[in-house]
């Protein structure tokens, strides 16, 4: 039964860290859970000692399809069937950690301590960017509300982050499942322990800087969360009470004076380049307020739909746009239809086309009552919209372009109320903190905030008691643009990855010499405790 039993304590732990059953009445749950997911894994690696290779990767499958089930239970409100395959697919990489799991056995545990979380990070990696890519629910995004633990992350990425979490996990459990006769036990943990240490020394500077920040340039940004029913979005009937919405909240938002106000992903309830008179509206709103707006819309120019961020100036005249690069798959095109095309049952829109360029929007923070000079400098930023900001390498693109800060536009009402708008703001904490950005998130239904760029969560839109999706409102936050200085993650990337790859690679390489010389041979024996014990060296191994 223990290979049912834990793998299923593991998903709930590792669910748990992701709020999955929190936010049931749009609260925060006192904040995710993230602490269950330092211990998570350490069932799963009960459950499969002595087990062979075919049952390893079995019961870690069995324990990705409850994972994946609790995490992306929301799914279910748009599509039963696309949740069923995409659980089932998304398991496919705990089953493969469960054949990882099961390699270890023949390593010495001080290898086991990077092996593990290296396997780990390469298949979250791989995960997301195969078959366009997933990167939802990686086990470090579970740490957004982790402040000195992420911080390194604009050295590593997210990727950092979970080796770190996997590699405790396997500290504690080599260290209460090992039998160590003689002393000396604790040794495999210093390396560990240090590392951690080391990161949290990290982490605790790196926010004492941010907290004391260099002299910088103050800009004041607002975001508005309009709560539209998805439902009423595309209604025609509605398109008067949605326009009334926006234009009462952008007002309030207004007599903060930003230099921005934000609206969500498909704001505007029309298509740009089709429907003239409800685009109009908003123009003159912008031009009337003196204002500069960012406003998320679906547009129709040669023939092709785009997912659209559209930047009005104070005047009330579009000056840019941006047209979204990474699609959602089944969401907004369907991939393959020409050669399969049962797969347009799984769509949920239609077909959206791909933007070609990253657009670097130029804001002039001047009110029109102290005209822009000529040689007033410009604030940069680029625009994520929707699920854009689960791929770090567009964030990384954009600031590599000049922008001096982030915003992601997007729509979670998909989902109604659960736990998909806390796993998506997530992403949005780890972009500020990789490239040391502020980020200006501005969601139909929440979540809708300012993060600083060591993550800190400056505030969102909310209610009187502390709600926060499926509540209208804005929320306005003056942030301070420091000189422009690029991370070592923006700069290098995912070379992380490429030391994970090389780590695994070096093990393995160690493995194949070490059984050619006849050195490899591993005869266990398994102890009442269930712990397998090597004859070869004395040791006992996950």
């Amino acid at each position: 039964m223990s290979v049912v039993i834990l793998p299923i304590l593991t998903s709930i732990l590792l669910a748990l860290s992701f709020s999955s059953f929190s936010a049931v009445d749009g609260s925060a749950f006192g904040g995710n859970l993230w602490l269950f997911a330092w211990c998570g894994f350490i069932p799963l690696f009960i459950a499969l000692e002595n087990k062979s290779l075919r049952q390893a990767c079995l019961a870690a499958f069995f324990c990705g399809v409850v994972f994946w089930s609790l995490t992306i239970y929301w799914l279910i409100q748009v599509t039963l069937l696309g949740q069923i395959v995409l659980v089932l697919y998304l398991a496919i990489y705990f089953g493969l950690f469960g054949c990882v799991i099961y390699f270890s056995r023949f390593l010495p545990v001080k290898s086991c301590l990077f092996f593990l979380p290296a396997s780990w990070v390469l298949l979250e990696y791989s995960r997301s960017y195969l078959f366009t890519g997933f990167p939802w629910a990686l086990i470090g995004l579970s740490q957004y509300k982790n402040l000195p633990i992420i911080q390194i992350a604009d050295i590593t990425g997210a990727w950092g982050v979970s080796f770190i979490v996997m590699m405790i996990n396997a500290a504690i459990y080599t260290e209460v499942r090992s039998q160590k006769p003689e002393g000396g036990g604790k040794q495999k943990l210093i390396i560990p322990i240090l590392i951690l240490a080391v990161v949290l020394i990290y982490g605790y500077y790196k926010i004492y800087c941010t907290l004391n920040p260099a002299p910088c340039t103050p800009i004041k940004i607002s975001v508005v969360q309009g709560n539209i029913s998805q439902d009423l979005k595309w209604d025609k009937q509605a398109v008067g009470f949605i326009q009334n919405r926006y234009r009462e909240l952008t007002s309030g938002a207004a007599a903060d004076k930003p230099a921005l106000i934000i609206w969500p992903e498909a704001s505007v309830p029309g298509v740009w380049g089709r429907d003239d008179a409800e685009f109009a509206q908003v123009f003159s709103l912008a031009g009337q307020l003196h204002t500069n707006l960012l406003v998320g819309a679906v547009s129709y120019f040669n023939q092709n739909y785009f997912n659209s961020a559209l930047f009005i100036n104070q005047l009330g005249s579009p000056a840019a746009t941006y047209n979204k690069l990474h699609l959602v798959p089944f969401g907004e095109y369907i991939p393959l239809k020409n050669i399969f095309p049962f797969l347009e049952t799984f769509a949920l829109i239609g077909d959206i086309q791909p933007g070609r360029e990253y657009t670097i929007f130029r804001l002039y923070p001047a009110l029109l009552e102290r005209p822009v000079r000529a040689s007033a400098q410009p604030v940069n930023f680029g625009v994520l919209i929707c699920f854009e900001d689960l791929f770090p390498e567009l964030s990384r693109e954009f600031i590599k372009k000049g922008a001096r800060f982030l915003v992601n536009i997007t729509n979670d009402a998909w989902y109604k109320e659960g736990s998909a708008p806390y796993q998506h703001f997530a992403a949005s904490v780890f972009r500020s903190v990789e490239n040391r950005v502020y980020l200006a998130r501005a969601a139909n239904t929440g979540i809708s905030g300012l993060v600083d760029p060591a993550g800190r969560i400056l505030g969102t839109v909310a209610n009187a008691q502390g709600k926060e999706i499926f509540v209208q409102g804005y929320y306005s936050q003056s942030i301070c643009l420091a000189a422009d200085k690029r991370t070592i993650y923006n700069r290098y990337g995912d070379f992380f990855v490429v030391f994970c790859l090389l780590l695994d690679a070096g093990v393995i390489i160690s493995i194949l010499k070490n059984r050619k010389s006849g050195e490899g041979s591993i005869f266990s024996e398994k102890h009442g405790d269930g712990s397998v014990f090597s004859k070869r060296k004395n040791r006992t191994v996950p």
